[in-house]
């Protein structure tokens, strides 16, 4: 493989403050809860010393906090970019819990009758573009360098998949995309030639959140592009 000239890191958020259990996609109000917290301290720690030069963010709360400690620690602005925020769901503000969730309710059985597109929420083809578009923009800005987005899951993993040519059809409990986590595209002038991955947080995961969490992912339904 070729030295890499760029990467761009793909971050997702830490643990949110969320004891309602509600799939609060892009609602207002969601911030981090206190691991979470940790968890955004912990991972600036771990990369602080990387040659990282540019910070672009969701503009979402939970996303903002987890890039302060980083632009603390490397003396980055945060670029505020809507390109990188989670993406929309028709279930956004209910419960998603086993046995009391929304999916009880026959009414929005009829959401779910396409898991390509899917039909629950914003087309994936949609959410990689304008992440692709801001990933080449992150890469423009830290030629020879690297950059970090901080991200939501499922954007995050919708990307990973296009890249890599994988099909969008997945089981959100399956993404390898945990809070804190790092995906990072290698590029070699414009060209991706490889994509990695690593939990710089992973010790702080609750066991249970290593499941699918409550965000704006996905309803029912490694590494080389």
């Amino acid at each position: 493989m070729n030295h890499p000239d760029t990467v761009v890191h793909l971050l997702r958020h830490g643990e949110v403050h969320n004891p309602e259990g509600v799939l609060y996609g892009r609602r207002d109000g969601y911030h981090l809860s206190e691991l979470g917290k940790q968890m955004a301290e912990k991972v600036a720690d771990a990369v602080k010393d990387r040659d990282i030069v540019h910070l672009r963010v969701s503009p979402l709360e939970r996303a903002q906090e987890t890039a302060r400690p980083l632009a603390l620690a490397r003396g980055l602005d945060i670029v505020t970019d809507e390109r990188v925020i989670e993406s929309t769901n028709v279930f956004e503000g209910r419960r998603f819990g086993v046995g009391d969730g929304a999916l009880r309710t026959p009414s929005a059985w009829r959401h779910l009758w396409n898991p390509f597109k899917p039909s629950w929420g914003e087309p994936y083809k949609d959410i990689v573009a304008r992440m692709m578009a801001a990933v080449h923009d992150a890469r423009t800005a830290a030629a020879g360098h690297e950059a970090v987005l901080v991200s939501h899951q499922l954007p995050i993993w919708t990307t990973r998949l296009h890249v890599e040519k994988r099909s969008f059809l997945h089981d959100p409990r399956k993404r390898q995309c945990t809070l804190c986590s790092l995906t990072s595209f290698h590029f070699v002038g414009d060209r991706l030639s490889q994509v990695s991955y690593s939990e710089p947080a992973g010790d702080l995961i609750p066991t249970g959140d290593k499941k699918a969490p409550f965000s704006a992912g996905g309803a029912p339904e490694e590494n080389k592009p």
